[in-house]
């Protein structure tokens, strides 16, 4: 099982995107585990309310699966429950994935994570200290640029109108993907 590392900002294995996209904004340091080369691959980064219309829940579980079967890497904090289904969606195929939890990394790796934890197809990615062990809504919204900023494209499955998730993907242009 791989170790926790704390990646400084001038440190090659950085998020050159990162780097790139916010510059000296750019969080201090990252703290991963995992797969640190899954940073360099083109990747999709899905985001959806946690109350959306049921209309709205098969076509996330669908494009999912469509990822999973097309070995897309797909980024988020797959915090919401339809987010988390999508987890579990992606979690059955073999393409790689990005976790970014709104805190500090996990103490315990759930059991589902392990095996594509040690295939190398699974990245945990922080930008919060381990003495964040709550989720807040402010650390959501950071969690949430940080995942915006290093995806390629933006998957937003639903966005409640007003909600935070609305609100703070519209206050910075982002990359659409075709729904």
């Amino acid at each position: 099982m791989p170790q926790p590392q704390t990646i400084p900002r001038n440190d090659p294995r950085y998020a050159a995107r990162l780097r790139q996209r916010l510059g000296t904004d750019a969080p201090p340091d990252l703290t991963a585990l995992g797969n640190l080369d899954l940073l360099s691959r083109p990747m999709t980064a899905l985001f959806c309310s946690a109350r959306c219309p049921g209309s709205v829940i098969l076509r996330a579980y669908d494009q999912a699966a469509q990822w999973r079967d097309a070995g897309h890497c797909v980024i988020g904090g797959f915090h919401s429950p339809v987010e988390k289904e999508c987890l579990r969606i992606l979690l059955r195929g073999s393409q790689p994935i990005i976790i970014c939890p709104a805190r500090g990394l996990p103490k315990r790796i759930p059991p589902e994570w392990k095996k594509p934890l040690a295939d190398g197809r699974l990245l945990i990615l922080s930008i919060f200290p381990n003495t964040e062990k709550r989720i807040t809504a402010d650390l959501a919204t950071r969690r949430n640029e940080l995942v915006a900023t290093l995806a390629d494209e933006v998957f937003v499955a639903h966005a409640t109108p007003g909600g935070r998730l609305e609100t703070s993907l519209r206050q910075k242009p982002l990359p659409l993907a075709a729904p």
